[in-house]
C-alpha cells in the first residue's frame, strides 16, 4: 500500500502545517479534508478579519489559537466597533463573542474611534503585549491620555506599542507614561511615525518619552527639526535619547514634512533655507552611544552639514549597523583620493537610502560601493549631481548582492538613464523603483565604448583631466578590466568571463553594443514601483527597457500633481493597458492620493475628477488583477476623495479581481456595480486619509449603504 501524507504522526503533520504562513496557501491546505482543516485551524496564529461586525454569527470560533488578531479592518469603516449603530446588536454581546473565539490573543490591531473601544478591548485580553491603534477621524473632545489610559492601566505585560496610523495629540503620551512607570519600564518597541502630525514630537516630549521608557529597543517618531519653531529638536534631544535608552537597535526620527511623501523638486540645489541645531560633535556623541544599534533612519530635512567624520564614527561605535537612511546630509562622503572615508567606512550596511544629498557625486557613489560591499537595497532620492555613470558603476561594483533598487527625483537620471545604469545587473534585481520621466536621455551616458583609461589617473580611483565633477569618474581598474573584455566576452551570472561573439553593436539582441551580455529580460523582477506626475503617460514604459518582465507579480503605481488648470489630455487612457505584457503580474496598488482636483466645481475647459478618473482607469479591464488597492483623487477643499461613475464601471471590468480596496468614499449605486463581478469576494471602502469625513453626504455610503452591498456581494454565487 502506498505510504501517503496522511500517515504522518499528528505532531509532525501539525509541525509542517505551522511552517505554511501563506494564507491562501493555508486556506487551500484546509480544504483537502477534515484532518487537515481541522489541524490547519488549530495551528493558525494570526487573523486578520474582514466583514460586518453586525453579523456575530460569521465571527469564527475555530481558530482559537490565534495570537494576533486584526480587527481594523471591520466595516462600516470608522464606526465604533462596539457600538449598537455598528454592530446592530448589544455591544457587550459582541465582546463576550469576541473573547470566547480568541481566548488566547496577545497582539491586538482595532479601529479605535473613542476612547471607549480601548477600555473594553482592554478587558477583554487583559495579557495583551502588542496593541496597534487605528483612527483617521478626528480626536475626540476628551482628556490629555483619554485614549491611552485604559490600555495602561489594564494591559501590565505590555511591550510594544504602534500609533502610527492613530489620530491624537502628542500631549496625549508623555502623562500617561509617567502616571504608569511600571508599564513604561516595560515597553521595548514604540512607533510614533504618525502622519497626521502637522508639528511632531517637540524636545520636551522626546525627552519625557525615552526616561520612562529605559527598556526601549524600538524607537520610530517623528520630530520637528525646524528650528524656527519653539521646542525644536536639536542636539540635547538627541543626546537624552542615547543616555536615556542605551539598548536601542532601531532609531528612526523623521521630521514631519517628510512624511508628506511629497516627490520634490529636482531642479532644487538640496540645500534648504536652514540648518539644523544638529552639529558633528552631538552626532559623534550620539552614535557612541549606542552601540547595539543595527537600524538608524535620520530624515531632518533641514541641513546637517560635514558629517563625514560622523558617519565614520558610526561605523566604527555601532558595528551591528546594517540598515541606513539619511536625509539633507551633506558631505557624507568627499571621495578625495583613493583612501575610503565618511559613509563608505560603514563596511556591514546591507541597506542604505540617501536622500537630498546635495553634495554627492558619482565619485562619492563609486567610494559607497566599495566600501559598503554587503548593500542589498540602494534608494537615492533628491540627489542631483549624479549621473547615469556613477550609479552604473555602483551597479556593476555591487553585482553580486544588490538586487533592491529605488531611484527618485534625481535631476540627471530620468526612467531611460535609470534603467540603463542598472542594465549590468537587470538580471538580478528583484524590486525596483524610478521616476516616470520621460525626457531625453542626459548627455552623460554611460557607454563603455567611450571609455578611456588613459583619462583616468591615481591610485584606483581619479577624477577626469578636465577638473570637472559633475560626473566623469570611473574606477581605473573596474574601467580597465571592462576595456579588456570588451572585445569577446560576456560577463555571466555568477561573473565569470566565457567567449561569446561580439554583438551587432546597436545595443540589441544579446549585447549592449560593448561586447557584454547582461541578460535579455528583468527576470528576477517581481515588485515594480513608479512615481508618474500628473498630466504624464504611462505608455512609454515598456519603450524604454521594461519590456521583458516575466516574473513581475506586483507593481505600485503613484501619481502626483495638481488637476486643476490643466486640460483635457490629448491621449485617452493613461497607459495601465501597456502593463498586460506582463504575464504574471496580480497585484496592483495605483495611489492617485496625491493628484488634486475639482470634485464636482470644475471650471469651464477644465476637467473634473470623474474625468481624470476615466483617463486613470481605462485599459485596467485588460489586465489580468487579482488585488487592487485604489486611491481615487481628491478634492482637498471640501476634504472628499471619493469613486465616481466612469471609475465604478471600469473596475466592475475588471473581471478577474478577488480583492478590491478603495481608499476613500463611494455612491451606493455606483458600487453596485461591482456585484457584477464574479470573482470579487472582498471588498472595502476604506476613509484612510486624514481628517476622515466625519458625517457623510447624503448620496454617500452610510451605515445601511454599506450593509446593503455586503449583503448583495455575500448573495452571489462564489465558485472556490
Amino acid at each position: 500500500m502506498a505510504t501517503t501524507i496522511n500517515d504522518l504522526p499528528e505532531p509532525i503533520l501539525s509541525t509542517v502545517i505551522t511552517l505554511v504562513f501563506d494564507t491562501r496557501t493555508r486556506n487551500s491546505l484546509s480544504l483537502v479534508c477534515k484532518k487537515f482543516r481541522s489541524m490547519e485551524r488549530a495551528t493558525r496564529t494570526s487573523l486578520t478579519l474582514r466583514g460586518n461586525a453586525r453579523d456575530l454569527h460569521r465571527i469564527p470560533i475555530c481558530f482559537t489559537a490565534v495570537a494576533q488578531l486584526d480587527l481594523s479592518h471591520l466595516s462600516p469603516w470608522g464606526h465604533a466597533l462596539l457600538s449598537p449603530s455598528a454592530a446592530n446588536t448589544d455591544p457587550l454581546l459582541l465582546a463576550q463573542r469576541l473573547r470566547d473565539a480568541f481566548p488566547f490573543v496577545t497582539s491586538l490591531t482595532v479601529y479605535s474611534r473613542l476612547p471607549s473601544i480601548v477600555q473594553i478591548v482592554s478587558h477583554l485580553w487583559p495579557g495583551l503585549r502588542r496593541v496597534k491603534l487605528v483612527r483617521w477621524h478626528q480626536r475626540p473632545q476628551s482628556p490629555l491620555g483619554a485614549d491611552f489610559d485604559p490600555l495602561f492601566s489594564a494591559c501590565q505585560s505590555l511591550s510594544e506599542l504602534d500609533l502610527s496610523e492613530f489620530y491624537y495629540w502628542t500631549e496625549d503620551l508623555p502623562p500617561v507614561l509617567e502616571s504608569y512607570p511600571n508599564v513604561a519600564r516595560s515597553l521595548t518597541k514604540l512607533n510614533l511615525l504618525t502622519t497626521s502630525f502637522t508639528e511632531g514630537f517637540k524636545a520636551n516630549e522626546i525627552k519625557s518619552i525615552t526616561a520612562a521608557c529605559p527598556k526601549l529597543q524600538h524607537l520610530l517618531v517623528a520630530c520637528m527639526f525646524d528650528p524656527r519653531y519653539v521646542g525644536f529638536v536639536g542636539e540635547e534631544a538627541l543626546l537624552s535619547i542615547s543616555t536615556n535608552c542605551p539598548e536601542l537597535r532601531v532609531i528612526h526620527l523623521i521630521d514631519t514634512t517628510s512624511l508628506a511623501n511629497a516627490h520634490g523638486e529636482p531642479d532644487d540645489d538640496g540645500y534648504t533655507a536652514e540648518d539644523a541645531r544638529v552639529g558633528r560633535a552631538a552626532l559623534i556623541d550620539f552614535f557612541s552611544g549606542l552601540p547595539l544599534l543595527e537600524e538608524l533612519v535620520l530624515d531632518v530635512c533641514k541641513n546637517v552639514r560635514d558629517s563625514g567624520l560622523a558617519l565614520e564614527v558610526l561605523g566604527s561605535k555601532c558595528p551591528r549597523l546594517r540598515a541606513l537612511k539619511l536625509g539633507q546630509f551633506h558631505g557624507i562622503c568627499s571621495a578625495i583620493g583613493s583612501k575610503l572615508n565618511g559613509i563608505a567606512l560603514c563596511a556591514g550596511l546591507e541597506s542604505l537610502a540617501i536622500k537630498n544629498s546635495a553634495d554627492l557625486t558619482d565619485m562619492g557613489l563609486i567610494e559607497i560601493a566599495k566600501g559598503c560591499c554587503k548593500l542589498a537595497k540602494f534608494e537615492v532620492h533628491g540627489c542631483k549631481r549624479i549621473t547615469v555613470k556613477g550609479l552604473g558603476t555602483m551597479a556593476c561594483l555591487l553585482r553580486k548582492t544588490l538586487v533592491d533598487v529605488s531611484i527618485s527625483c534625481c535631476k540627471n537620471l530620468n526612467a531611460a538613464g535609470s534603467l540603463r545604469a542598472l542594465e549590468r545587473i537587470r538580471d538580478r534585481i528583484q524590486r525596483l523603483h524610478i521616476d516616470c520621466v520621460w525626457e531625453p536621455e542626459d548627455a552623460h551616458g554611460f557607454d563603455l565604448d567611450q571609455v578611456n583609461v588613459d583619462d583616468y589617473v591615481g591610485d584606483g580611483i581619479a577624477v577626469n583631466r578636465n577638473g570637472d565633477d559633475g560626473g566623469d569618474y570611473m574606477d581605473l581598474n573596474w574601467a580597465a578590466e571592462c576595456e579588456n573584455r570588451s572585445k569577446k566576452c560576456k560577463l555571466g551570472m555568477d561573473g565569470e568571463c566565457s567567449y561569446m561573439p561580439p554583438s551587432n553593436g546597436n545595443g540589441n539582441g544579446n549585447g549592449n553594443g560593448n561586447g557584454f551580455w547582461y541578460g535579455e529580460s528583468w527576470e528576477r523582477l517581481h515588485y515594480l514601483s513608479l512615481w508618474v506626475g500628473v498630466g504624464e503617460l504611462l505608455t512609454p514604459l515598456p519603450s524604454v527597457g521594461l519590456d521583458d518582465c516575466p516574473n513581475l507579480e506586483e507593481i505600485q503605481i503613484r501619481v502626483e500633481g495638481d488637476c486643476r488648470g490643466r486640460h483635457r489630455p490629448t491621449q485617452r487612457e493613461f497607459g495601465l493597458s501597456c502593463l498586460a505584457g506582463y504575464p504574471c503580474l496580480s497585484k496592483m496598488k495605483l495611489d492617485c492620493g496625491d493628484t488634486v482636483g475639482y470634485a464636482l466645481t470644475a471650471p469651464p475647459g477644465q476637467m473634473d475628477l470623474s474625468l481624470w478618473e476615466r483617463f486613470f482607469l481605462t485599459g485596467i479591464e485588460s489586465l489580468c488583477l487579482t488585488e487592487l488597492d485604489y486611491w481615487p483623487p481628491q478634492d482637498r477643499d471640501v476634504n472628499q476623495r471619493s469613486l465616481w461613475l466612469p471609475a465604478a464601471g471600469l473596475l466592475s471590468e475588471c473581471v478577474t479581481l478577488r480583492k478590491l480596496f478603495i481608499h476613500g468614499t463611494a455612491h451606493e449605486h455606483f458600487m453596485m456595480f461591482l456585484v457584477r463581478n464574479p470573482s470579487l469576494r472582498d471588498v472595502q471602502l476604506r476613509e484612510d486619509y486624514y481628517p476622515a469625513p466625519e458625517n457623510e453626504m447624503s448620496t454617500e455610503m452610510r451605515v445601511d449603504s454599506c450593509c446593503r452591498f455586503e449583503d448583495a456581494l455575500n448573495r452571489r454565487p462564489i465558485l472556490d
